[in-house]
């Protein structure tokens, strides 16, 4: 009986394997209204299971702890949103006047170059730097936000079915797995890993997000409590996130009262990332993420680019979901090498070796 199996070349495989990446990245991009919702409502599931397991160990029934769960996820998402609905709205409208002063502190900056003897392009000058641009992508980032948020509904609903899954959950993943034992292993450490992550990730970054908005509330930068926001978001990037929170607050302030006040937000975004990023965070988090700094930048525009701002946001823990699947088989291991940090690299040789044992 002959043989149908095809066998294919290793390049062969290889241009496979990237048209089924293709393929499946513009089929995210298109699903993108669909699909961001549904993250959204795992990322509120994975920080609602702590309390939701408190509060059911402490003797209270799952329905009624999972309506306790609820309720404050209701409450916290209104608070925000009424928090920021009406400095976002106002933000939004001074945005023409901020650019257009910014244009002028950048034209003045051009003309003391000028008179210091250093000459630049002025087309090249505003394409390099334009200020203009980082007040717009923070409200498209908040807009992007809120729009995926209008599916409430769809959400919180999302929410409750993830919820009242936990249970059964692992009684149908090992019926499905070939392996039971070791796939539910290693099922049961990404989530332990994502859970860790997410929960405490969230309660750093609202520390961030608080004390930014005290700091710009003393020193007098307009609409503190949307910085604050955007801290808080942004705080979920590492290493970059912070970075990227600050410079909108400095420009405001610079086109606000000038160098002086820009200075000084600028000196309070550096030491609560200093003390919050170097000091709290690494003690709560522990063990890193795992990812090189090139590979967090790298999702941060991948994930940016297919699922819009929300994509940017979750963009670490759909990264780290992709390499620890990537670490379960040998085929593909070498990828999450590739995408791990130098310590991260000695865990995985041990790993290997303990398993060759």
């Amino acid at each position: 009986m002959p043989n149908n199996t095809a066998v294919f070349s290793s390049g062969a495989r290889i241009l496979i394997t990237c048209a089924a990446f293709v393929v499946v990245v513009a089929g995210l991009r298109v699903a993108a209204p669909i699909v961001v919702p549904f993250l959204l409502a795992i990322f509120i599931a994975v920080i609602a299971l702590p309390p939701l397991f408190w509060l059911q160990q402490r003797g209270v029934p799952k329905l009624l702890a999972m309506l306790l769960v609820t309720l404050v996820v209701v409450l916290a998402g209104l608070i925000m949103a009424a928090l920021i609905g009406t400095s976002l709205s106002d933000f939004t409208a001074e945005i023409p006047a901020y650019s257009e002063r910014l244009g002028n502190e950048m034209n003045g900056i051009m003309s003391w170059l000028t008179q210091h003897g250093i000459h630049m392009p002025t087309e090249i000058s505003r394409d390099a730097f334009n200020p203009s641009a980082v007040m717009k992508f923070v409200s498209k980032l908040f807009t992007g936000l809120s729009s995926a948020l209008a599916n409430t509904f769809l959400i919180l609903m999302t929410v409750i079915f993830i919820l009242l899954e936990t249970s059964s959950l692992p009684v149908k993943l090992q019926a499905v797995f070939r392996d039971p034992q070791n796939s539910m292993q290693q099922m049961r450490e990404l989530g332990l890993s994502l859970n860790h992550y997410v929960t405490l990730k969230t309660a750093v970054s609202l520390l961030t997000g608080i004390s930014i908005t005290i700091w710009l509330k003393i020193i007098g930068v307009d609409y503190p409590i949307l910085w604050g926001m955007l801290a808080f978001l942004l705080n979920f990037i590492p290493n970059i996130g912070s970075i990227i929170a600050a410079i909108p607050a400095m420009l405001l302030a610079l086109v606000q009262a000038g160098y002086h006040l820009a200075l000084l937000a600028g000196l309070g975004y550096l030491v609560v990332n200093v003390v919050v990023g170097s000091i709290i965070e690494p003690r709560v988090l522990g063990r890193g993420l795992g990812l090189s700094t090139l590979v967090v930048f790298l999702s941060l525009v991948f994930w940016g680019w297919i699922l819009g701002p929300v994509g940017m946001l979750l963009s670490v823990p759909l990264t780290m979901m992709v390499k620890v699947a990537l670490e379960t088989s040998q085929d593909t291991r070498w990828i999450a090498v590739l995408l791990g940090s130098e310590a991260d690299i000695q865990t995985l040789t041990d790993s290997d070796e303990t398993t060759a044992d």
